[in-house]
């Protein structure tokens, strides 16, 4: 199942758990995969690890936020 504009990450579900799920899900991941600023070398690209645990590419501080965000 490719993936299109209007449905993005979310394309690989397919036809199953509903709109109203996909779109959740996708405005979760949009936020989880963009570059966020790191707070100890203020540049954009801390990268999340696991859930809660968030990594700098540049300087490599890790830190502990939220899960999907990392200033929760």
């Amino acid at each position: 199942m490719g993936r299109t504009k209007k449905v993005g990450t979310t394309g690989r579900f397919g036809v199953r758990y509903g709109t109203r799920a996909k779109v959740k899900l996708r405005a979760v991941e949009a936020e989880q995969r963009k570059a966020h600023v790191c707070p100890v070398c203020k540049r954009p690209v801390l990268k999340r690890v696991a859930a809660g645990i968030w990594e700098c590419r540049k300087c490599g501080a890790k830190i502990a936020g939220g899960a999907y965000r990392p200033g929760v």
